[in-house]
């Protein structure tokens, strides 16, 4: 059973891509909270400031470690840099949780050919070069686990999201055939699919689209990103998720059933 006075990632070392904001700041709040050292990845360095001293500010951190790495995880040379200068400061990270990922929506008939590849870069390629440079590390010490973020779009699709729908539904299926690849090594592989979360994006929705997508999620109302923070917290933790891989786990209010 959950309690949030024990440390369920206690000495684990987490490194959390598009941790600087959002969910996946919450996730890494939250993992601190839990006992981990905290490593985050993002783009925009005023965000990874921040959400480090945030960090700073949380439970247990007195014994613990928090750094931010710059990177884009489309870019195999930044996520290899990133990999390298993490395993330079003394860190072997055993958790992975690939939050990254963007948005270009448009009609398929008016979008840019650009707008697809940059999609797919960031939200599947880059899960593919986070967990290729991680791996070998994880697979010799024979323990780990791997939460990838996809999202409810990947499994029902939406108007206007193709690109970000196929990208989403990648994520499942590398999720899917990874864990089969490194069950027998100890390692664990899951996906989470978050359906509508609060967050900056669908803050900035019209109200009267907000409705009506309320009316499609049967608890009609949005998630928050603390609802996939313990999800994740859930599939990263061996004393919690020990035997489930290769699942995928909807947090979506039940728009999946």
């Amino acid at each position: 059973m959950y309690n949030e006075k024990t440390s369920y990632l206690k000495d684990q070392v987490a490194f959390i891509t598009g941790g600087t904001s959002g969910i996946g700041q919450e996730v890494a709040r939250l993992f601190a909270l839990h006992g981990a050292h905290v490593l985050i990845m993002g783009t925009n360095e005023k965000n990874a400031q921040n959400t480090a001293e945030l960090l700073k500010k949380t439970a247990h951190l007195q014994e613990q470690q928090c750094d931010y790495f710059l990177g884009d995880v489309s870019s195999a040379k930044d996520v290899e840099r990133v990999q390298k200068e993490i395993e330079g400061k003394g860190f072997s990270v055993n958790l992975l949780i690939n939050n990254a990922g963007i948005t270009r929506d448009n009609l398929l008939i008016r979008m840019p050919e650009k707008d697809f590849d940059d999609v797919v870069a960031v939200n599947l390629k880059g899960v593919f070069l986070v967990c290729k440079a991680f791996l070998p590390a994880m697979l010799k010490k024979r323990k780990g686990s791997i939460v990838n973020i996809s999202s409810v779009i990947g499994r029902i699709g939406n108007p206007g999201q193709a690109n970000y729908a196929a990208s989403k539904a990648g994520v499942i299926g590398f999720t899917q055939s990874l864990a089969k690849e490194i069950a027998k090594r100890g390692l664990r592989a899951n996906a989470i699919a978050p359906g509508f979360i609060t967050t900056r994006m669908t803050g900035s929705l019209p109200e009267k689209t907000i409705q009506l997508i309320k009316e499609k999620i049967p608890m009609r109302t949005f998630g928050s990103p603390d609802d996939v923070a313990k999800a994740a917290l859930f599939l990263a933790s061996d004393v919690l998720s020990g035997y489930i891989t290769g699942q995928t786990l909807h947090v979506d209010g039940g728009m999946v059933m």
